[in-house]
């Protein structure tokens, strides 16, 4: 078993027969399956065929940041640059924002494995999980309301 060197030097001319080529066996795995394709305001997107590790990273690193540069950084890897502000020229909500991502990550994996309304679905399942865990706080005058009579500031 050989161990792992931190002194490995990066000029080191590596022969013979156990040497493993990554840019071989990756040239040699491209999978030319289906991309699916879809269009959004009047522009035809296609999905890449595997997903990029910018875009997963991004996702993980970036999933409660607020910086709008952030969003742009990740979604440049899927469907190339400007796009956010494109979307949001032409009018794109949050909840059709989170939809796009939805039908996107899951048609990169599988072409064709979810349809839009499939992921519209998946989207308002998760807000409506997600709303149902939070009890909407009540309003002011329902907070000052007890018994029907009003409180008195004690300032008479």
């Amino acid at each position: 078993m050989t161990e792992y060197s931190d002194d490995y030097d990066d000029d080191q001319a590596v022969t013979g027969a156990d040497h493993a080529d990554f840019d071989a066996f990756f040239r040699e795995e491209v999978d030319t399956g289906e991309r699916q394709p879809f269009t959004l305001y009047g522009r035809t997107y296609v999905l890449p065929e595997s997903m990029p590790l910018m875009f997963s990273v991004g996702m993980e690193r970036l999933q409660n940041s607020t910086d709008v540069n952030d969003i742009r950084k990740m979604l440049k890897p899927l469907f190339g640059r400007d796009t956010l502000d494109e979307w949001a020229e032409n009018g794109m909500t949050d909840r059709q924002f989170s939809i796009l991502l939805i039908y996107s990550a899951a048609n990169i994996r599988t072409p064709g494995s979810l349809t839009m309304q499939g992921a519209a679905d998946v989207h308002d399942k998760k807000a409506a999980a997600k709303d149902a865990g939070k009890a909407p706080a009540p309003n002011r005058a329902a907070r000052r309301k007890k018994n029907g009579k009003r409180r008195s500031s004690g300032k008479r």
